[in-house]
Formats: C-alpha cells, structure tokens, sequence
C-alpha cells in the first residue's frame, strides 16, 4: 500500500493495516473509508463492522433519524421474473408480457400514485425482530445475516457502508416462498456470498413495516428479493428479482447485479476519499495557517513586551539618572552650606592644636590643624566640603586601623579618640 497515493499519515496506514488485519477486508479502499467516517478511531470502527456482520445497525444508522431517498425506477433496474411452479404455455407468455409490460407500468404507477408511507405507526424494529424470530422458527438458523434493523436504518448502513442491499420480502401464504426458504436460502454458497458482499434485510409483508416496504416496492411475486445500492449520490433499486429460483439461479442473478454496479460503489467510495482527502488537506491548510498567525502573534506579543521592558528599563534608567543628579545636587549644595560650620584653623604654636593629615582616595593629601577639644563632626564636615572627597566615606586610622564615628558626632572630641598629637587618617569611599 502506497502510503502516498493514499494520502495517509504513517500512524493512518498502521491503523489501515490493523483494522485490515482485524475484520479481514481486503480492499484498502473500504478500510480506509470505514477509518474515515470513524475519525480514525479503530476501536469504534472495528466494533462497528464487527456488529454489521452480525447484523446489528452501525452508529450511524442508529443515530440518523431520516432514512435515505430511494429511487426506484425501472431504467436503472435488472428484472427478472420466473414463473410460479407448474410452468405451461400461458405462465411463458405471462412472463413474456411481464418482462415487456412491467417496466412501463411500474414506471407510470410510481408517476400517479404516490403513497405517504410515513402515515403508519408502528415499532418498525420490533416487526423486523418478529420475523427473524419466526424465521428461525419455522426454517431454522442456517440462512443469511438478518439485519436486525428497520429498513430506513439498514438503507443509512448500506448508504454509509457503501455496501449493497439486499431486500427480502416473505409471505408464508406463497408455497414457492416457502420452498425458497428452506432450500435456497439454507445453500452454504447462497449464504457466504451474501454475507460477503451485502447486507440482508427482511421483514414479513404482513407486518406494519413489512407492508410499508411492499408498497414501496411493489412486488408482483413471490420470492421476493430486491437489490439496492448507491448510484449517483442515490439509492437506488439496481434489481429485482420475483417468483421461485433455485440457488445458482439466484447466485447469477446476483453476480449479474453486482457487477454492473460495482463500479458504482467504488466511483462512490473513490469520490468520498477524495472528499476525504480534501478536507484533511484543507484541515492542515488551515491549521498550518492558524500556527502560522499563531506564531507571528506570538512573536508580535514578545516583540511588544520587549519593547515594553527596553521602554520601561529606559525610564528607570532616567529616573535613576535623573535621582542621582537631585542627589549630587543636593550634596553640593550641602557641601557649600556646611563648609561655613567648620572652625577656624587654629595657631600652630596654640597649646591643644593638633595637626591631622589626611589621605583621600584619589591620593590626594590634605593637612589641617584642629583643636583637641573640636568635636569629630568638625573633621567629618572638613573632609565632606572638600572638592575631591567622595560622597559617602568614612574615615579611619591606618594602625592599628579604626573608624572614627565622625558623622554628626558633636560629642566626642578629637582628645576623647586619641587624636592628641600627629596623626595620619584614611578616607575611605563607601561607594566604590
């Protein structure tokens, strides 16, 4: 299987091979139709075929309340018509006159007469339950799958299964339905053949739904079998087949329908993957379309939100600038306001001076005569006013080394911290 021609992802082709692997169809076509309207779900549709086979409605005919429309015209039908048992001269040219005659008439009474079927209530189930049950009774078990729905859901499943089907109306009041009954439909091949290419509907004509399907149908004779399948997006009657037959009888009948609608089905299932195909295409378009915005959203969204941080980042930026320069500012002013609280320079040859030098950080020395009895502040606001000092500092004696607390400190003295003679003191710039 060519994963390419198919238009299958690999996880797709694992699933077809699977569900070929699990319900035994061979035609990848019809896996990959099944996996389709199952949105890939394997589970659901193995389930699903697996209950079909055992005549169970799928979920689809169980769920679509409207049945599909049924054309039922004679241009498009196989006709055959065998004439009840005791064949003579007037049944052979009855059946002449019937296969002349039947089309023309079936036609212009489907044009006149248009019966609302919809008029009758009833348990359409229930009478296809009843029959099967009777069926079993009276001619045993040994026969085709019954499709244990209504008609109109066994109309949905072969419409959404693309599958043909079969339509078998039963009369216990014919003896050739009898017979047909317990010899040809109990033929082993009669039954593998059907249940390999059809669904098999019945119901008693006497039953509401039974009824309902005859005058849709309007059989003439009895067996009764009419074959359905979709033909140009309808189903449609492709066959009809009336009176006794023997098993190979009905087998080439059924050949015969089958292979002048096949092509059909297959046109049908080719044009529903193509469908299939374009609107997963479709679906990847517009979802790679939908990434594609997405991403260029995302990228206008970190795009803007850069922006956003590089402009708030500027005003901080701004801002700190614009603070640090209200800060040296307000320093300098300072620096101008106490220089007028710093004492004189006293005499060298005066009793308490006490010569200080101090180092600043730029290497720069200075040298001041204090008073021992001057509070530290006056050294602190000494350094401070000074051009190159730095803003924040502190200062300290080389060895062993000791910071002085000299920032509005007016209570301790030069004398209280030993500067009594001489000294050499380091100023530091806490902001370096």
């Amino acid at each position: 299987m060519d994963n390419f021609a198919m238009g299958l992802s690999s996880e797709q082709t694992d699933k077809v091979l699977q569900f070929q692997d699990l319900t035994g169809i061979e035609d990848v076509t019809i896996c990959r139709d099944v996996l389709t309207r199952h949105n890939w779900d394997l589970e659901g549709a193995v389930l699903d075929q697996l209950n079909i086979r055992d005549g169970h409605p799928s979920v689809f005919a169980s769920t679509e309340t409207h049945a599909p429309t049924v054309v039922n015209e004679p241009m498009f039908q196989h006709m055959f018509f065998s004439p009840p048992t005791g064949d003579n001269l007037l049944t052979r040219i009855f059946q002449f006159a019937y296969n002349m005659i039947a089309p023309i008439l079936l036609f212009a009474y489907r044009r006149v007469f248009r019966i609302d079927h919809n008029r009758y209530v009833s348990d359409p189930v229930a009478d296809v339950m009843e029959f099967i049950r009777s069926y079993d009774e009276n001619y045993g078990n040994q026969h085709p799958v019954f499709y244990q729905g209504s008609y109109h859901q066994a109309l949905n499943d072969a419409k959404h299964e693309l599958r043909f089907l079969i339509v078998y109306l039963h009369s216990d009041d014919h003896q050739d339905n009898i017979d047909f009954c317990r010899q040809v439909l109990r033929d082993e091949t009669v039954i593998h053949y059907i249940n390999s290419h059809m669904l098999f509907w019945g119901c008693n004509v006497n039953s509401t739904e039974g009824y309902k399907v005859s005058q849709h149908l309007r059989e003439n004779a009895y067996p009764f079998l009419a074959v359905l399948a979709m033909r140009e997006s309808r189903m449609t009657v492709v066959g009809r087949m009336e009176g006794p037959m023997n098993s190979q009888t009905l087998l080439q009948r059924l050949q015969t329908i089958v292979a002048d609608n096949e092509n059909c089905l297959v046109a049908a299932r080719n044009e529903r993957m193509e469908r299939s195909l374009n609107q997963t295409l479709r679906a990847q378009q517009d979802q790679a379309y939908e990434d594609s915005l997405q991403a260029d959203r995302e990228k206008e969204r970190l795009r803007k939100l850069e922006k956003q941080k590089r402009e708030e980042e500027e005003r901080e930026r701004r801002e700190s600038e614009r603070q640090e320069q209200l800060e040296r500012e307000e320093i300098q002013r300072l620096k101008v306001e106490l220089a007028f609280k710093v004492p004189a320079e006293p005499s060298a040859d005066h009793p308490e001076s006490v010569c200080v030098v101090i180092k600043l950080p730029t290497g720069k020395r200075l040298e001041r005569r204090f008073l021992q009895s001057h509070p530290l502040e006056a050294l602190f606001l000494f350094v401070f006013c000074h051009p190159e000092a730095p803003d924040r500092f502190e200062i300290a004696t080389n060895f062993p080394k000791r910071v002085l607390q000299c920032e509005n400190n007016t209570q301790d003295t030069l004398a209280d911290v030993g500067l009594k003679k001489g000294e050499v003191l380091f100023v530091y710039d806490l902001e370096a």
